[in-house]
């Protein structure tokens, strides 16, 4: 499901953590060539992508898990 970021974090060894709309977390690294995120980079980068959507696995998990 498609969730809007709405901040970050940072975990424990400093990766950011995007915190989406449905209360989930998601990295959103920057390690090329796998992830191209530069964005990440910088306060004014994170900045500029608040608001938009991010599919959240945890979000898809748990309606997979539904039953019906």
């Amino acid at each position: 499901m498609r969730r809007a970021i709405t901040g970050y974090h940072t975990d424990d060894v400093g990766d950011p953590v995007a915190e989406l709309s449905c209360g989930h977390g998601q990295h959103v690294r920057h390690h090329p060539p796998m992830f191209s995120r530069p964005w990440v980079l910088t306060p004014e980068g994170r900045a500029s992508m608040l608001g938009v959507e991010l599919d959240c696995v945890r979000c898809d998990e748990e309606l997979s898990r539904r039953p019906g």
